[in-house]
C-alpha cells in the first residue's frame, strides 16, 4: 500500500502546468467528478497503454460526468509529444517538482532488476465534485483502465 490517503479523505488540491504550459487546479473542477491517474513514464508500453485506454473511452466518461487528469514527474515538453503523438483528449499535468506525487503518497522507492530507484507508482483517485476521495485504485490495469473505473460506479 503506497499512498497514505484512504477513501473518503479531502483529494490535497494542487496548481502545477499542463502540457500546454497553462497553470491547472484540481480546485478547478469542483463540483464535477474528476480521474487523477498518476503514472510513470510518458510514451512507455504500460502508460501509453492506459493513456490510450482512458482516450478510447473518454467520451464515455465525459457521458457518466468525470473529466480526466494524468499526472507523472515528466516536463511539459514531453507531455506535448505524448498527447499529439496519441490524441490525448484530456490533461496531463507536469509534476517536475514531484509536490503532487508528494502530496498523493504515490512517489516510492521501486525496484527494478535489483536497481532501487525513486519512482511513480502506478495509481488512480477517483474524486468526486466536492473533491473527497471515492475511490483508489492500486493495481491498474493498464489495457483497462477506464473499465476499473466504471466497474467501481455500477
Amino acid at each position: 500500500m503506497a499512498t497514505h490517503l484512504k477513501e473518503g479523505d479531502k483529494a490535497p488540491d494542487f496548481t502545477a502546468n499542463n502540457q500546454n504550459g497553462e497553470p491547472v487546479s484540481l480546485s478547478d473542477y469542483k463540483g464535477k467528478n474528476v480521474i487523477l491517474y498518476f503514472y510513470p513514464k510518458d510514451d512507455t508500453p504500460g502508460c501509453t497503454a492506459e493513456s490510450c485506454d482512458f482516450r478510447d473511452n473518454y467520451q464515455s466518461l465525459l457521458g457518466e460526468g468525470f473529466e480526466v487528469i494524468g499526472v507523472s514527474v515528466d516536463d511539459e515538453k514531453s507531455h506535448k509529444k505524448f498527447e499529439t503523438k496519441y490524441q490525448l483528449p484530456f490533461t496531463l499535468i507536469a509534476d517536475t517538482e514531484h509536490s503532487i506525487v508528494e502530496a498523493y503518497g504515490v512517489w516510492v522507492e521501486k525496484n527494478m532488476y535489483g536497481k532501487k530507484y525513486m519512482g511513480t507508482a502506478r495509481t488512480t483517485f477517483v474524486i468526486n465534485g466536492d473533491g473527497l476521495i471515492k475511490h483508489i485504485i492500486e493495481k491498474v490495469d493498464t489495457k483497462a483502465s477506464s473499465q476499473q473505473v466504471l466497474d467501481l460506479l455500477g
